[in-house]
This record gives structure tokens, C-alpha cells and sequence, in this order.
């Protein structure tokens, strides 16, 4: 049972994590998720910097949760990055950790300014306009 819910858990984050990194770029595009863009963008911002106060910057809780469950399932040194990782497991190649920290925070980074323009800015326009 213990192997089951560790197989479930892990299939469950590489979809829900893949999914989240995905949304974070892009949900701003969309009308109807720039909110929740915008919220999960400041939570991951949040966990990269204040939780990584204590844990180390660039921490994130959800990689960390992962990685539990992986190394219970045999993963031994895992890179730190998720994003290496998934890079890892896709093509077999694993990039250098300062070319994907560099990527990772220019394109989160990129993406907050997205969507806070277009949570804020596009909603002041259409205020001048009616």
C-alpha cells in the first residue's frame, strides 16, 4: 500500500508541479486565469525568497515534497533545480545549474511582469475608458 500511495503521490506532482511551472508563464495570457496567475506567480516568488530565508534561496516547498517522495522510491541526488530535473528526465541532459537558475528566474521573472501589467494596467485602461 505504501509503494501505491508513493506512486500515485509521485505521478500526481510531476503533472501538478509541470502544470503549475506552465501556468506561471503563461496564465496571464488568458482573461478569465490573469488572477490566479498573478496569485501563484507571488506564492512561488514568495517560497523562492522568504521560506528560502531559511531554506536556502530558489527553495521551493513543492520540489521538496517531490523529492521526498522520490528518494522513498529509490531517486538518489536529485539536481536542486525541478526544472533540471524534468529536463533530465525528458531528453537525458543535464543542463548546468547556472544556465537554468539564469533561464528559471528571467522567465518567472518575465512572466510576473506579465501578468502584473496585465492584472493592473490593462485594468486601468478600461476604467479611463468608460
Amino acid at each position: 500500500m505504501d509503494e501505491l500511495f508513493l506512486r500515485i503521490a509521485n505521478t500526481f506532482f510531476y503533472v501538478f508541479h509541470t502544470v503549475l511551472i506552465v501556468f506561471n508563464l503563461f496564465g496571464w495570457i488568458l482573461k478569465r486565469t490573469r488572477k490566479l496567475n498573478l496569485i501563484t506567480l507571488l506564492l512561488t516568488f514568495g517560497s523562492w525568497v522568504l521560506l528560502g530565508i531559511w531554506k536556502g534561496w530558489g527553495y521551493c516547498f513543492l520540489t521538496d515534497w517531490h523529492y521526498g517522495i522520490l528518494r522513498r522510491l529509490g531517486e538518489q541526488n536529485p539536481p536542486n533545480s525541478y526544472i533540471s530535473f524534468l529536463i533530465h528526465k525528458v531528453t537525458g541532459w543535464l543542463p548546468s545549474a547556472e544556465l537554468i537558475n539564469f533561464y528559471t528566474l528571467a522567465l518567472a521573472f518575465l512572466a510576473l511582469l506579465c501578468s502584473l501589467w496585465a492584472n493592473l494596467i490593462t485594468r486601468r485602461s478600461k476604467r479611463k475608458i468608460s
